[in-house]
Order: C-alpha cells, then sequence, then structure tokens
C-alpha cells in the first residue's frame, strides 16, 4: 500500500488483499481486470470516467520513455467535463475518509493512479 502524493491517497494493484485501512476502495481502469471475480475485488465503485481513454492507454503501453508525455496528455484528459466530475466526485470521497484507486496495471506506480491521485489532492 502507498501514499502517492502524500495527501492520503493509496494507489494499489486491485489484485491484492485489500487491507482494513483502504477505506474506500475504487477501481479506476477502463476495462474489468482480467481474471479477477466481481465479488473477490471488494470495490466501492468502478469509475471508469477517471481512466486514461482506450487510445492514450494504448498508446503509453508503460513504456517508461514516453512517461513525461503520458503525464501531460492525461492531464489534458482529466480537463474533459466528464473527468473532471470524476475527479470531483473522487475528492469528495477523498474528503470523507482514506481512498484507495486501484488498477490491474503490474506497477501502479508508472500507471495513471499516482497522477490522478496528484489531481484529486491537489
Amino acid at each position: 500500500m502507498r501514499d502517492s502524493s502524500g495527501n492520503g491517497i493509496r494507489i494499489r494493484r486491485v489484485y491484492e488483499t485489500p487491507d482494513p485501512d483502504d477505506g474506500t476502495r475504487v477501481l479506476v481502469d477502463r476495462i474489468w481486470p482480467r481474471g479477477l471475480a466481481k465479488d473477490a475485488a471488494r470495490l466501492d465503485e468502478w469509475l471508469k470516467a477517471a481512466a486514461p481513454s482506450t487510445e492514450l492507454r494504448r498508446w503509453y503501453g508503460h513504456a517508461p520513455e514516453r512517461s513525461a508525455e503520458f503525464g501531460r496528455r492525461y492531464r489534458a484528459e482529466l480537463a474533459d467535463p466528464e473527468r473532471r466530475a470524476a475527479v470531483d466526485h473522487l475528492r469528495e470521497l477523498a474528503a470523507t475518509g482514506p481512498l484507495t484507486l486501484l488498477t490491474a496495471t503490474k506497477d501502479p506506480a508508472q500507471s495513471h493512479l499516482p497522477l490522478l491521485a496528484e489531481a484529486v489532492g491537489g
């Protein structure tokens, strides 16, 4: 479990065993995690609108050399009204207690989660 940006928002893999300190658990991927039963995920919400677009996700491919450009493009996507509303909703959840953002990505630190946690906490 990681506190991604000093704002109390955690980032984790959805495949990890839920922790009592997770608080509200929100999956922020556009597609459902492969091989994971919905009841096993123990989610409070699945907020697809907070995830990067399919096009951006495919372009990025978690390639480290594309990380800076991915961040720029994803932040621009977060300005879209639907995504901005999703970020606002996550802020509301974070204001009520611990918030854990979840992804199926192998390395959450190289995913959109740190950027999203920053947007929610900022």
